[in-house]
């Protein structure tokens, strides 16, 4: 690249400012050197970044694709920085941990908030994947600890019980489906349903699940959590599948909670860690024993 950081800096302060020499004051430098400065930006991308007018300047559309890459850097930087800040501060370790969404959605928290209380000086990583993504990170020395509704085995794994959990329907109590007990999933793909964001670990296993019997998911609405797929489904907006763990004692008042008989509702949560990792980890080992110390015991729980 032929132009650097300041550059970046005194080109968004000539944007924000509206006008060359303001933005000259802001960057605390001449305007004859912020003028040199943008002329060189514009011809390292090979394009006007600023149009002249009467009452100062503005970006062309090409200078505004750089004003949103410009700040999204400065962002980045300043999150590396805030990052980097409580190693500066003494931190001595960092787990990375892998869960899907019921599980951070639920149990997570209040274990982390556990975690933290005993140790501070201790930062964790945490992001929503998958369950067979999980593994494959675990295994793979991608991330320290992992939580999974899978029940299978890996040779350089071990699982330790965590929760027990299921997928439930939930539909409103004034629906027809609300007189049920229990339904098969293939019997719900008639209704419109409140799903999570795309892409997220439930929407695609929901999605994945009804394309393998040849259907596809009617989905009228995606929101970004739970709760706000419990209220859309209590307005009568469709049905929804969540968790029983995501479920609060006051929905039973405007939902329909019914039973998924598919044998994959069932979702026993484990905790999830190599079997012999290749470098030790106080903090990891703490925070496998803070999750194990509040776990359910399935009557399973021998793997």
């Amino acid at each position: 690249m032929r132009y650097d950081l300041t550059d970046l800096k005194v080109f968004l302060a000539v944007v924000e400012a509206g006008n060359l020499s303001r933005g000259a004051e802001r960057s605390h430098l001449s305007p004859s050197s912020v003028s040199l400065r943008i002329k060189g930006l514009e011809s390292a991308v090979g394009t006007p970044l600023l149009v002249r007018r009467a009452q100062g300047v503005a970006p062309t559309p090409a200078g505004q694709v750089l004003v949103e890459h410009a700040r999204r850097c400065f962002a980045q930087l300043e999150q590396m920085h805030a990052d980097l800040l409580p190693y500066a501060q003494g931190l001595t370790g960092h787990v990375k941990l892998f869960a899907n969404n019921n599980a951070i959605s639920s149990y997570i928290p209040s274990d982390l908030a556990r975690f933290f209380a005993q140790h501070p000086a201790a930062r964790i990583t945490l992001e929503e994947r998958m369950s067979h993504d999980i593994v494959a990170a675990i295994s793979a020395g991608r991330a320290d600890v992992g939580v999974v509704a899978l029940d299978i085995d890996y040779p350089n794994l071990i699982f330790l019980p965590y929760h027990e959990d299921e997928l439930v329907l939930v539909a409103s109590r004034g629906s027809a489906l609300a007189k049920q007990q229990a339904i098969n999933f293939a019997d719900c793909l008639d209704e419109p349903f409140i799903s999570l964001a795309h892409g997220s670990a439930l929407h695609t296993f929901l999605v994945n699940h009804a394309s393998a019997m040849g259907r596809a998911l009617d989905i009228r609405v995606q929101v970004s959590g739970y709760r706000a797929i419990a209220r859309l489904v209590a307005s009568g907006a469709g049905v929804g599948i969540v968790p029983r763990s995501a479920l609060e004692n006051s929905d039973s008042d405007s939902l329909a909670v019914i039973d998924l008989t598919d044998a994959w509702a069932k979702r026993d949560l484990r905790i999830c860690v190599q079997r012999d990792p290749a470098e030790s980890n106080h903090f990891r080992d703490k925070l496998v024993e803070i999750l194990c110390d509040h776990a359910d015991a399935p009557a399973d729980a021998s793997t």
